[in-house]
């Protein structure tokens, strides 16, 4: 069972690297530092949308306008963080003699 938390701690962090890397992406391109043109730019930022929209989105939709800052990639960062402490705080121990 221990296996089974490290594995989801292991894709937390993971996600948590995706939404940094997705963050960066968004200011390159917000702000014309990558060539919106290159196909290989396009598709890495297509990959990086498509997998911190979902999450993303249901985080912007209760956020207020804040003219253009965008918090919610921080927000969800900081329930991630949440999350893995609940798992490593509570609940591994629960399962520690398994």
């Amino acid at each position: 069972m221990t296996a089974l938390f490290n594995v989801i701690l292991i894709a937390l962090e993971l996600y948590t690297y995706v939404i940094i890397a997705s963050a960066i992406f968004s200011w390159l391109f917000a702000f014309n530092i990558v060539n919106s043109n290159n196909q290989v730019i396009n598709a890495i930022g297509r990959v990086l949308y498509n997998l911190t929209e979902p999450a993303l989105r249901p985080i912007r939709r209760f956020l207020p306008d804040l003219g253009g800052v965008d918090i919610s990639p921080v927000i969800l960062l900081l329930l991630i963080i949440f999350i893995r402490q609940i798992i490593i705080i509570n609940v591994m121990p629960l399962f520690a003699g398994y």
